[in-house]
């Protein structure tokens, strides 16, 4: 929702849907160290106006995808992103990746700490997300939890995404449109 609104205050609102690329942990799925990472792609709806239908297309594409990946072993998920990914390569060296992205934005989630943390003393209150942008990708967002809060890093391209600090209070109107549609809060 909040995506929506800010393609359509700046007069940029395709009528295609974002899609996003989703890092999904492969972790238990083997022993080795490091990150264990496959990727599914994710309709995000932008292009439909009623919260709930949203919701409800974005819910069903996250569920495919995941059903598709939850019938693939680990060596099948990594050659599964390598091939997703590889066209961004020569559509990076080549310019082509700006006109025709794979995928339009990253948005990610990190489960955080369940348990309140303390550094000498010092109660953490917040933690915030930072990620690393890609090439040709204006956006990334981040969701991480902190015991019982979401928070939510925005990383973008300051010349693509003007005014990023109106995602935030759009994310804020979203989340009371969708409460609102549900009939969650009046």
């Amino acid at each position: 929702g909040a995506l929506r609104r800010y393609l359509q205050e700046n007069d940029v609102l395709p009528d295609t849907s974002l899609i996003a690329m989703l890092p999904v942990s492969m972790h238990g799925e083997t022993d080795k160290g490091g990150n264990q990472v496959a990727t599914i792609l994710a309709n995000l709806a932008t292009n439909e106006a009623d919260p709930i239908e949203r919701l409800q297309r974005i819910i069903a594409s996250t569920q495919a995808a995941k059903q598709r990946m939850s019938k693939m072993v680990r060596l099948e998920k990594v050659a599964h992103t390598a091939m997703m990914m590889s066209p961004m390569l020569p559509s990076v060296i080549t310019g082509h990746a700006a006109s025709h992205p794979v995928f339009n934005l990253v948005i990610s989630n990190v489960p955080g700490p369940t348990r309140d943390l303390y550094l000498n003393g010092a109660h953490l209150d917040e933690s915030y997300p930072v990620s690393i942008p890609m090439a040709y990708q204006a956006i990334n967002i981040t969701v991480t939890s902190y015991v019982d809060k979401m928070a939510f890093g925005f990383t973008a391209c300051r010349r693509a995404v003007p005014n990023m600090q109106r995602l935030v209070d759009y994310l804020d109107d979203a989340f009371v449109e969708l409460e609102k549609a549900l009939g969650l809060k009046q």
